[in-house]
């Protein structure tokens, strides 16, 4: 890859940053964890397919990957709300 792709995705990566940002300042109820969410899923895609160079790693170590990587953070986020309903 050359250098200027990855300086378009440097670029991108602090235009969705700006667009975090903000969002954060606007008043757009209760969508707006949806919006901040979804921009933060756009970035660590950015980054695990670029910078981490997944785009050219085999499929089947991202066939296994991804799942766990799923079932990590659906065990974080399931301990983060039994914390919350024991409070």
């Amino acid at each position: 890859m050359t250098y200027t792709r990855y300086i378009g995705i440097w670029v991108g990566l602090l235009a969705l940053t700006a667009l975090t940002v903000t969002s954060a300042d606007l008043n757009i109820g209760r969508i707006a964890i949806v919006v901040v969410l979804a921009i933060a899923a756009v970035k660590s895609v950015l980054v695990l397919l670029y910078f981490m160079h997944l785009r050219s790693e085999k499929r089947l170590l991202l066939k296994i990957a991804v799942p766990i990587a799923i079932a990590v953070l659906a065990i974080f986020i399931g301990l983060t709300f039994t914390d919350i309903l024991n409070r």
